[in-house]
Order: structure tokens, then C-alpha cells, then sequence
């Protein structure tokens, strides 16, 4: 697998250990509240929603690096799997939520996949 393409599964991967760390621990905080928008009444009713948020997010980055650390043909179409998922949410979120996470999250992750496909 070319190394781009592994740079940029490994960078998707540390963005949605990012989105793990802004919504399971700093939501209620600065970094946290910035993102959402969200004044401190609403964050703190919101904040279970997001740390689960978070935690699917972690799921993905775990999937991502198992994708990197594993043998092919597992590695690949693990990478294959979870950026696909990594596409689906961002888009998901993007349709329901807001239109930034398209940005944030499904074209990042698109890119990468292009990256990985063409390589293998």
C-alpha cells in the first residue's frame, strides 16, 4: 500500500480520536461548547448524547488503525470497511446535523479512500 495512503488513513484516524476527546470529555468545556455552539445549560443536557457520539467515533478510529497495523488482505479491507463508514456518518451528520461535518468528516475520509483504493 503506498505510504499517502497510509499517512491519510492514520490522519483520519487521529481526527476521530480528536472528535472522541472533544465530545467524551471536553463537551461541557471551551473546546467542546465551541464546537457545538451550545451555551452551558445545553451542553450539560446534551452531554451523554455526545460522549456517546464519541465513543462511536473512537469505534471507527480503532477500526482505522486495525486497518493500518493488520496483514492484507484484512488491513485493507478493514481501511476499505471503516472509511466507507467514516463517509456514510459524515454525510449522515451533514443531512441532520450540520452541513460543516461534510467538510469536517466525510471529505477527509473520501479522500483517503480514494488513496487507499487506488493503491491496493
Amino acid at each position: 500500500m503506498s505510504t499517502a495512503a497510509q499517512i491519510l488513513v492514520a490522519l483520519v484516524a487521529a481526527l476521530h480520536v480528536y472528535f472522541l476527546v472533544l465530545e467524551m470529555f471536553l463537551w461541557e468545556r471551551g473546546p467542546g461548547r465551541s464546537l457545538s455552539g451550545f451555551d452551558t445549560e445545553m451542553a450539560r443536557a446534551t452531554a451523554s448524547l455526545a460522549a456517546n457520539q464519541g465513543l462511536y467515533n473512537g469505534f471507527l478510529a480503532a477500526g482505522l488503525v486495525w486497518g493500518l497495523i493488520a496483514g492484507d488482505p484484512t488491513g485493507y479491507r478493514a481501511q476499505i470497511f471503516f472509511l466507507s463508514c467514516v463517509i456514510v456518518a459524515g454525510a449522515y451528520g451533514a443531512a441532520t446535523a450540520n452541513r460543516r461535518i461534510l467538510f469536517a468528516q466525510a471529505l477527509p475520509g473520501a479522500i483517503a479512500l480514494a488513496f487507499v483504493l487506488a493503491a491496493g
